[in-house]
C-alpha cells in the first residue's frame, strides 16, 4: 500500500477508459493540493474502472462523465449512516448523464446477486467489489440517482500518513511487455475494448473470441500460435469452466489466465485447482495484468 495522489490515479484511469469509448465525453475537475491517501493503487483503479463501466452501461447512446476530486471534512452526523469515522477525507465524485436508477435499484446497487441481472440498468457486477474495496480502506461509497437524471457515485477515502510514492514506482515503470499471441475470451464489449488496447500497448498480438464456442474453435485452429488464453468465468452458453475443460482436452498444456468480476473464491477456485495457471479480477489493472502474463508465460 502506497500513499498516493488521487488526482494522478483518477487521471490515469480516465485516460485509459476514455480511449476505448469515444462516444463518452469525460470532464475532469481536480482540486489543487489534494490530500494524500494510503491505498492499494490497483484496487482503487479497479473501483474507478468499475464505476466508469457502470456509467457507460447507463449511457448506451453516449453522454458525459464528470469526475471531480476534493478535500472534505466529514462530521459525525455525515459518517454515522455509513459506519465511518469523522475526520478528513479525499472525495471523488463520478457523475454520468445516463438513464439513472429508481429508489428500489439504489437500495440494492452494491448487491452482487442483484447486479448480475440488472446490467441493462447500469448496475454492473463490479459495483459489489468496489463497495468492498472502499469499506476495507475505512472509506465510504454512496450513490445518488433519479430515473432520467443520471447518477453520481461519491467515494470518500481517509487521508494518509505515509511518504508519497516515488516516481520510479509509477505505472509505466512496472509494466512488463511481451510479443506473444493471446486469445482473449469475453462477452462484454467494454472489457474487450479495454483489454485489447492494454495488451497491444504491452506488445502482444490479440485474437478475440466473444463466447466459449468461438474460443474453442479458434484455439483448435491456431493453438500453435496462441501462447496464452485469458478466459472469462461467466459467459452465456458455455461457462468458463466448461471452456477450460474443452481447451485442456485439445491441449493439456494450455496456459489459461481466468478472469472474472467476482473474487477467486467459488467456481474460480475450482478451475484453479484443476490446473488453471492464474486468476485476475475485472476490470483489468495494467500492471497486475502484465505481471500475471509474464509469470505464466515465463
Amino acid at each position: 500500500m502506497l500513499t498516493s495522489d488521487l488526482n494522478q490515479l483518477v487521471a490515469w484511469t480516465a485516460h485509459m477508459f476514455g480511449r476505448t469509448k469515444k462516444e463518452i465525453v469525460i470532464c475532469l475537475k481536480f482540486q489543487d493540493d489534494l490530500w494524500l491517501v494510503d491505498v492499494d493503487r490497483s484496487q482503487i483503479e479497479q473501483v474507478l474502472l468499475n464505476i466508469y463501466v457502470n456509467a457507460w452501461q447507463a449511457m448506451p447512446a453516449g453522454g458525459n462523465l464528470l469526475i471531480q476530486t476534493g478535500n472534505v471534512i466529514l462530521d459525525l452526523d455525515e459518517v454515522k449512516p455509513y459506519g465511518g469515522e469523522p475526520g478528513k477525507y479525499v472525495k471523488v465524485a463520478i457523475t454520468d448523464t445516463g438513464i439513472g436508477m429508481d429508489a428500489a435499484t439504489l437500495k440494492r446497487v452494491f448487491d452482487p446477486f442483484f447486479t448480475t441481472k440488472e446490467k441493462e440498468r447500469g448496475t454492473g457486477l463490479g459495483l459489489a467489489s468496489a463497495y468492498g474495496i472502499i469499506k476495507n480502506r475505512d472509506g465510504i461509497i454512496s450513490v445518488e440517482s433519479e430515473p432520467g437524471k443520471g447518477s453520481t457515485f461519491n467515494i470518500y477515502l481517509p487521508i494518509g500518513s505515509r511518504t508519497p510514492a516515488l516516481k520510479s514506482e509509477s505505472h509505466a515503470a512496472r509494466v512488463l511487455e511481451g510479443t506473444e499471441t493471446i486469445l482473449l475470451v469475453d462477452d462484454e464489449q467494454i472489457i474487450i475494448d479495454v483489454a485489447v488496447q492494454i495488451l497491444k500497448k504491452m506488445g502482444y498480438k490479440v485474437i478475440v473470441a466473444r463466447d466459449g464456442k468461438e474460443a474453442i474453435g479458434i484455439y483448435r485452429q491456431h493453438q500453435k500460435q496462441i501462447a496464452l488464453v485469458i478466459l472469462d468465468l461467466v459467459m452465456p452458453g458455455l461457462s468458463g469452466g466448461e471452456v477450460y475443460d474443452k481447451l485442456t482436452a485439445i491441449d493439456p498444456d494450455v496456459k489459461v489466465l481466468l478472469s472474472s468480476g467476482y473474487t477467486r473464491d467459488g467456481k474460480a477456485g475450482d478451475i484453479l485447482r484443476r490446473g488453471c495457471r492464474g486468476f485476475i479480477q475485472k476490470p483489468f489493472n495494467i500492471n497486475e495484468l502484465s505481471q500475471k502474463l509474464r509469470d505464466i508465460l515465463d
